[in-house]
């Protein structure tokens, strides 16, 4: 039987107050070591989203997306997962790779398209895929993803394995067909997979009113036939525990659920945007009030898991990282010309190998061979 919270949009999945307080009822129980994991993820996150956007408006990359007061949408779900589930991300997840331990040179390598990009450079920025961590590249257009891990969880259902697929979609997104599409797919099918709606009020510059008429995205639950849960997507262990529950639903055969993350987006929708020139700064800073990072910061202080001192060495230990991943990265050549077809043809048509031939002494490299 499927249930859905938050058809009234006063309706939160609500554990961890911005004051650092839980509700004991709800309270998913996560010991120390755990709540530090996902604390210094978080502060990594935000760390490496300040450090890259900031190369990217000194030319050294060339585009860039923040997730700066998201972190707690992905990294909740991060830890609720287990390492043989299956990621098929958005844009404003990087948290998500970094709890899962891509390493920070590799996904800075993603940004920079040089040899070290698994990606061979053939990606904008911001468009991870990582096999060895069950992360399936970002897709550019805007929904598709929702069918991709439809289908990734339709899969590993007909094949008996007990996993999940995630994904995650914007606001906007969901007025997209391919969002339509991929849920009804799951939904039929009670595919194994999660939906995560981020809800941060805003797509690119177009307000969540103008994008739906429904009270609350949660709502749409009910229409495909799925559980729905509407979530403080700014409350790491709501997070958490709604993927978590939605997980054990999920392998118990239950279908899909669908979660909306109510959250706020404090940078631009990315580098190409200036969000000053349609919202106010005013809804920014009663957000700020609501930071993910400080909310959590509060908690593990009350409970004598962290002080002033650990803070400042956390910082750190994440700037240096994150430095000394770009400082890598930048003295690492483009990918070489070969690898445009490398994984394309197993034997290169003439017509290709001619033109291949023809770019590479021009370079002075020598002939193909």
């Amino acid at each position: 039987m499927t249930t859905t919270v938050g058809l009234d949009k006063d309706d939160l999945l609500t554990i961890l107050a911005p004051d650092g307080t839980v509700d004991p009822e709800l309270d998913p129980g996560l010991d120390g070591a755990q709540c530090l994991r996902m604390y210094e993820a978080m502060v990594q996150t935000r760390v490496m989203d300040e450090r890259l956007m900031n190369l990217q408006r000194q030319g050294r990359i060339f585009f860039y997306l923040a997730s700066t007061g998201q972190e707690a949408c992905s990294i909740g779900p991060a830890a609720a997962l287990t390492p043989d589930d299956w990621w098929v991300p958005g844009y404003r997840q990087p948290g998500a790779f970094v709890y899962r331990e891509v390493p920070l040179k590799l996904l800075v390598a993603q940004c920079y398209g040089n040899a070290w990009d698994v990606t061979k450079g053939r990606q904008m920025p911001v468009h991870y895929a990582f096999r060895e961590q069950n992360m399936v590249s970002i897709s550019s257009p805007i929904g598709t993803q929702v069918i991709q891990a439809a289908g990734v969880a339709m899969a590993m259902k007909r094949r008996g394995h007990a996993k999940v697929a995630i994904t995650y979609i914007g606001d906007g997104g969901t007025s997209s067909n391919d969002f339509h599409a991929g849920m009804n797919f799951a939904a039929v099918d009670k595919a194994p997979v999660i939906v995560i709606c981020e809800n941060n009020g805003w797509a690119i510059s177009v307000p969540t009113p103008r994008q739906t008429a429904s009270e609350t995205f949660v709502q749409k639950a009910v229409a495909y036939g799925m559980t729905g849960v509407r979530v403080d997507g700014n409350d790491v262990f709501a997070t958490y525990k709604a993927v978590r529950d939605a997980r054990e639903r999920a392998v118990r055969g239950e279908g899909p659920t669908f979660l909306e993350f109510v959250t706020y987006r404090l940078a631009g929708h990315s580098s190409s945007d200036d969000p000053k020139r349609y919202r106010p700064e005013a809804e920014c800073e009663a957000w700020r009030a609501k930071d993910p990072i400080e909310r959590l910061r509060l908690y593990l202080e009350a409970r004598g898991l962290w002080d002033a001192a650990r803070e400042e060495a956390l910082l750190e230990r994440c700037r240096k990282a994150i430095n000394e991943a770009v400082n890598d990265n930048e003295r690492v050549p483009r990918p070489e010309l070969i690898s445009m077809f490398e994984d394309v043809w197993a034997e290169l048509p003439p017509d290709l190998a001619a033109a291949l031939d023809e770019e590479r002494q021009a370079r002075g490299e020598g002939r193909f061979p």
